[in-house]
């Protein structure tokens, strides 16, 4: 493979747009095609390539200027649970190569973002898990992700700042850019008790920091623009990434559903966008219907001034818990 540069395609094209379109989900949308429940999405990659190919181009279809990796849950401590720990560079470098040869296809610039979650594990001292050990794992990601041909590495719904710390000192070992979103719950915290605000500040301090940071996941649209609001009080220049799931699951004839409508994901999108952020997408439970609304939406809709609170909640329902508290 020849070797690419990891250093612009993000960043030249954060310089030339006011924002970019990442893509949706990839549990929710794999399940559609047949994924079974307790099965490791990653083993597709190499068991049911011609259906992560699928993936990919429906989020380019969709108009995305950035899709991830199908290797949210590419580390061994994942991987594990279904006996696949001896495989991590086989199958986070599938998840790679199958993305790159999408996205080269494509006739335009897309960014091949390579997706690391969380371990599972609680970072020591709460936990068991060392800072070593995770460090140790992201890495050996990393290098699955970066001899596949991804652009950069893409960290996602991390709770713990430590964990999410080691996650992006593998990335950078490993030679390539990274950005990193944390999940804020109904209480404007991660599970580990860290806020928008606080995130903000914290990658300012960070001796590599990322090219964008954000929230992604969480429990609903209106939070995800209330985190962005966040973000964007702090005054800070770095982009802002906002990919909000399309509402919380609920059983629909027996079937769990996400009830967000393309045309609500479209709202969401605009005001994401005028609250501050620069990269918008989806999560849980969005589709490319829905990505083709917000496309289409943010392409039309002219920008606004930075919505309120009131705003954002007349718009997509009301917020699960007050404002952010840093007490």
């Amino acid at each position: 493979m020849k070797t690419r540069s990891h250093d612009n395609i993000l960043s030249d094209l954060l310089s030339s747009r006011d924002w970019l379109l990442a893509d949706g989900a990839t549990g929710t949308e794999l399940f559609k095609m047949g994924l079974k429940p307790g099965t490791a999405p990653e083993l597709w990659n190499t068991d049911q390539p011609d259906n992560i190919a699928s993936l990919y181009q429906n989020a380019i279809d969709a108009g995305c200027d950035i899709f991830l990796t199908n290797s949210f849950g590419g580390t061994s401590a994942r991987l594990k649970l279904c006996d696949a720990a001896d495989r991590v560079f086989e199958l986070n470098h599938a998840a790679a190569r199958i993305a790159r040869q999408v996205a080269d296809a494509a006739g335009r610039p897309v960014v091949v973002a390579g997706a690391i979650g969380p371990t599972g594990d609680i970072l020591q001292p709460i936990g068991r898990l060392s800072y070593d050990d995770a460090f140790g794992m992201f890495l050996e990601q990393a290098q699955g992700l970066k001899s596949g041909g991804v652009d950069l590495v893409w960290i996602e719904t991390m709770s713990s700042f430590e964990e999410y710390t080691a996650a992006a000192e593998a990335a950078v070992q490993a030679g390539l850019p990274w950005v990193g979103t944390m999940s804020f719950d109904s209480a404007g915290r991660t599970m580990m008790g860290i806020t928008p605000s606080q995130l903000a500040h914290k990658v300012e301090g960070m001796a590599h920091p990322p090219l964008a940071y954000g929230a992604n996941c969480g429990v609903g649209a209106a939070e995800m623009v209330r985190s962005v609001l966040d973000f964007a009080a702090q005054g800070l220049d770095r982009p802002i990434i906002a990919k909000a799931s399309a509402g919380l699951p609920r059983e629909v004839d027996g079937q769990l559903r996400y009830l967000l409508t393309p045309a609500m994901m479209a709202e969401y999108a605009c005001l994401a966008r005028d609250a501050g952020a620069r990269i918008i997408g989806g999560c849980c439970g969005t589709t490319p219907a829905h990505l083709k609304a917000m496309k289409d939406a943010l392409e039309t809709r002219p920008r606004g001034p930075r919505p309120t609170l009131e705003q954002v909640v007349a718009a997509l329902g009301s917020l699960s818990s007050e404002e952010e508290d840093e007490t």
